[in-house]
């Protein structure tokens, strides 16, 4: 079993993209930072495939500070994949502070991990992965209406960002680093807000565009303007204009949210696959 590792990111999608292909919506999260690789909005990514004879196990991807994402083709050899990248990161002395992936990939990873470097794993997201086609329109809309954010909403939108790193329990993000990929969202018209009566009260974002699909992520109410539908009415309506454009939408919950998931399965969307994110500590 060889790790490969690559620089170039169109040589590596030859390799990854017909498997990522065969499940569009489980592996939207590696096909969508794959693509933003591509378009050159990440520097020094780690790009890797295990393979043998020319078949490919594995795929390994990471763009720091972000998440390990790992793909196994190969579930018989759930094991000797693993070790094989372990071994490999820590031989090119990667720092990894977190891995995101189906839950069998993800703790099998961590455990290893964590027995080769005694670092400390922790859970920092247990999440479901939904899917959507079709949007329940039968649903009681709340009052209001969207409309892309503008230059003049950044200010919420980087507080807001900061608001929910704080309620999902993700590291909390330098502020300068907070403007700029907010000003990025803006300029990208990826960010979608719900007004009513002139006053913003929630948000949700556009991400990961792939050739059939877009992930719906980023949705927020703050705390004064929540029990009132209004996330639920702006991700249904909003949806629906995605799917104008894409053939279905996904999305990752907090399965420690009951309400978040039910709302979203009042919407349409379906859970597909289960996902984690660990951290490590030492």
């Amino acid at each position: 079993m060889d790790f490969k590792q690559y620089s170039n990111a169109h040589d590596f999608a030859v390799k990854a993209e017909p498997i990522l292909a065969e499940r569009e919506d489980v592996y939207s999260l590696f096909l969508g930072v794959l693509q933003a690789i591509k378009a050159g909005r990440y520097d020094n990514p780690l790009m890797a495939t295990i393979e043998e004879d020319g078949e490919v196990l594995a795929l390994v991807q990471m763009t720091p500070p972000h998440p390990l994402n790992l793909i196994i083709v190969d579930e018989s050899r759930l094991e000797a994949n693993m070790d094989v990248v372990i071994k490999n990161l820590l031989a090119l002395g990667t720092e990894v502070r977190s891995v995101v992936s189906l839950k069998p990939w993800a703790y099998c990873f961590a455990e290893k991990w964590e027995a080769e470097t005694g670092k400390t794993r922790q859970l920092l997201m247990d999440q479901g992965l939904y899917r959507l086609n079709e949007v329940n329109e039968a649903l009681d809309p709340s009052p209001g209406s969207w409309r892309l954010a503008e230059e003049r909403d950044c200010p919420l939108i980087e507080k807001w960002f900061t608001l929910f790193e704080e309620d999902t329990g993700l590291p909390i993000s330098p502020a300068l680093d907070v403007k700029k990929r907010v000003a990025l969202f803006i300029a990208e018209r990826e960010v979608f807000l719900w007004e009513y009566h002139g006053k913003v009260v929630s948000m949700m974002k556009k991400a990961r565009p792939t050739k059939h699909g877009v992930t719906v992520s980023f949705v927020f109410t703050p705390k004064e303007e929540r029990k009132r539908g209004y996330a639920r009415t702006m991700v249904a309506t909003c949806s629906i204009e995605l799917l104008k454009s894409y053939d279905f939408c996904v999305l990752y919950t907090d399965l420690l949210n009951p309400t978040s998931n039910k709302i979203y399965q009042e919407i349409g969307f379906k859970r597909i696959a289960d996902s984690v994110q660990l951290g490590f500590e030492k």
